[in-house]
């Protein structure tokens, strides 16, 4: 094929990669608005203006409308709202607020952050 064409799969699979991350976030800050709450965004201000905001980002509709189908359905999964604080470079102090489906997980990674950035 070619090295252009390489270099075009390179750049698309990185976007991609990156849009991906996006979406998936704003799925689940539509799914925990959608469910605390209506999921008309009619009726339910903090659902419209996460929508709002997933518009801006070019979110697609189809991932707009799965996350509030999601919540308006008898599913399992849960999300939990998590507090962490801890010290940046420097000494600085930070408080991290999370949104995630692993306490565990989210836990570790937020250490690791702090770690990997001077911090503790």
């Amino acid at each position: 094929m070619g090295r252009k064409w390489a270099n075009i799969v390179a750049k698309k699979t990185a976007k991609d990669g990156a849009n991906s991350k996006v979406y998936a976030k704003f799925g689940v800050e539509i799914y925990v608005a959608a469910k605390k709450g209506e999921p008309d965004p009619e009726l339910n201000t903090a659902l419209r203006f996460v929508i709002d905001r997933a518009k801006q980002a070019q979110v697609p509709k189809h991932v707009i409308d799965k996350a509030i189908d999601k919540a308006k359905g008898n599913t399992d999964e849960t999300f939990t709202e998590g507090r962490y604080e801890g010290f940046g470079p420097n000494g600085s102090m930070l408080i991290v607020d999370t949104l995630t489906s692993n306490v565990n997980r989210t836990a570790a990674n937020v250490r690791a952050a702090f770690g990997k950035n001077g911090g503790n």
